[in-house]
């Protein structure tokens, strides 16, 4: 059966690290027709926005997207690619699961967290004005719809994958109305996952604790704010951006996309790592319930990591693009 999966290829590495998700993919035995859309800087100057009209469209009719990097034009006035493509699709989830590669060396083992990051309002609602010249003020809204959604997901993913304890992240004891809701939400979910511990914990206390023992955490719920920095912490305590994989989930549609930069400065020089896509890729592959295929491609993956050979030169190699994929589609 063949899937049709908009491809959002990106600019400076992303139209690279497609190419390689692409072959090994094709290589798995997965039958995928890709409707390629461009997105970015470079289409911002030939179609007067960095997100065309048609990538929605795209998406909406598609309901799974991949996409790589994408670079948005600094000074125009457009926020970002990835914050308008949440916004237009709702994407409220934002899910970055953490987990040690062996091969991969870290400050800790046996790291295997889950961050889930509410993805619509706080901070990033963007409702920001310059009072005088001397101050400016933003708005942070928090509100129970989206709260209580985005601890719903929390809880069922936890559910639905094995995990045990849930902890919900705030600066409640600062943010009271605000950050205090988001936990009021939280906790009245988790009355409804009795088999699911659920826990409390400010987000200060979080990052030093994520930086001493990692391995007591599990899924992590938060806030937009809250949850964009723990997650790049979090990725750190895997090896950094590029082994991190990402994927931003709504109720109708799903963007699954790695969340390093595009990279300009190595473009076309064929030695960028797709890795992160490809992980991306391999959760996209399990939420459209092809796990087998999944499964076996992110075996291939982990050990051409492990076996340290051919790898790319973030990854401690010396080997291409080209070389380190075929490598992975070799041990398929």
């Amino acid at each position: 059966m063949t899937t049709t999966i908009t491809l959002i290829p990106g600019d400076g590495i992303g139209p690279e690290i497609s190419s390689a998700v692409q072959k090994i993919i094709k290589a798995a035995g997965v039958e995928i027709d890709w409707d390629i859309q461009t997105a970015g800087a470079d289409v911002a100057q030939e179609e007067g926005s960095p997100l065309p009209q048609r990538v929605i469209d795209s998406i909406k009719k598609n309901k799974i997207a991949l996409k790589a990097p994408v670079t948005t034009p600094i000074g125009k006035g457009f926020r970002s690619v990835n914050v308008a493509l949440r916004k237009e699709l709702d994407l409220y989830a934002n899910l970055r699961p953490c987990k040690n590669i062996k091969g991969i060396k870290t400050p800790f083992d046996n790291v295997d967290i889950v961050v889930v990051r509410e993805n619509t309002e706080d901070l990033y609602a963007g409702i920001e004005r310059k009072i005088d010249e001397n101050t400016a003020e933003s708005i942070k809204i928090i509100t129970r719809k989206a709260s209580t959604r985005i601890a719903r997901y929390a809880f069922d993913y936890a559910a639905a994958n094995n995990r045990h304890t849930v902890h919900a992240v705030s600066k409640a004891n600062i943010c009271k109305f605000s950050d205090g809701l988001f936990l009021e939400c939280c906790k009245s979910v988790s009355k409804d996952y009795p088999q699911i511990e659920y826990k409390e914990i400010l987000v200060d206390n979080l990052c030093m604790q994520l930086v001493q023992n990692p391995q007591k955490f599990d899924v992590l719920v938060l806030p937009n704010l809250y949850g964009d920095i723990v997650s790049d912490l979090t990725a750190g305590l895997i090896g950094g951006l590029g082994v991190a994989q990402g994927a931003n989930i709504g109720e109708n549609c799903a963007v699954f996309e790695p969340v390093h930069g595009s990279a300009p400065d190595i473009k076309g020089q064929n030695k960028a790592n797709p890795t992160a896509l490809l992980l991306c890729a391999i959760n996209m592959l399990k939420h459209i319930n092809e796990t087998d295929k999944a499964q076996k491609i992110e075996n291939a993956l982990f050990r051409v990591i492990k076996d340290g050979r051919v790898l790319t030169p973030d990854l401690g190699g010396t080997a291409t693009t080209d070389e380190y994929t075929e490598e992975i589609i070799k041990n398929l």
